[in-house]
């Protein structure tokens, strides 16, 4: 059902789980894992041109964090016996997401979700629900394991 499995993480604490969710769907699918990393750059930064090397080492720094999130899932993935793929892009992390899935052929996206609900869901948006909203391909969203 599922050959091709993504996986867009930032690695964070809200995608643990669905990190741990993927990898479970592509071992029992025999899914090869496609890890995404989207280091989320401004199109436009108020006062600053290109080049500007502060935010150049900013986002080298994040896209170095991409490949070390990614590389941390592929181990994961090797001790299962998983097949994997691995990029770390800049740019609008939920059209990103949707433009991998649709390039690569992918089945099902998984996501993590932030649990908010109320005003901060209303003020701080969500990449996920985005990719939800847009998304032509099913998008399996998975909570966060509850805080002990």
């Amino acid at each position: 059902m599922f050959d091709r499995v993504l996986i867009p993480t930032d690695g964070s604490d809200p995608a643990r789980s669905a990190v741990e969710m993927a990898l479970g769907l592509a071992e029992t699918h025999g899914a090869t894992l496609h890890i995404l990393f989207i280091v989320d750059q401004p199109t436009s930064v108020s006062g600053m041109g290109e080049g500007f090397s502060g935010l150049d080492d900013l986002l080298d720094a994040l896209e170095e964090k991409g490949h070390e999130t990614t590389e941390a899932v592929v181990e994961q993935a090797k001790g299962r016996g998983i097949e994997t793929k691995t990029a770390v892009r800049r740019g609008n992390p939920h059209d990103d997401i949707l433009t991998y899935a649709n390039n690569h052929d992918i089945d099902v996206i998984v996501m993590g979700t932030h649990g908010r609900t109320g005003v901060k869901r209303a003020l701080l948006g969500s990449v996920t629900e985005d990719v939800v909203r847009h998304s032509e391909i099913p998008v399996l969203t998975v909570h966060r394991e509850p805080e002990g």
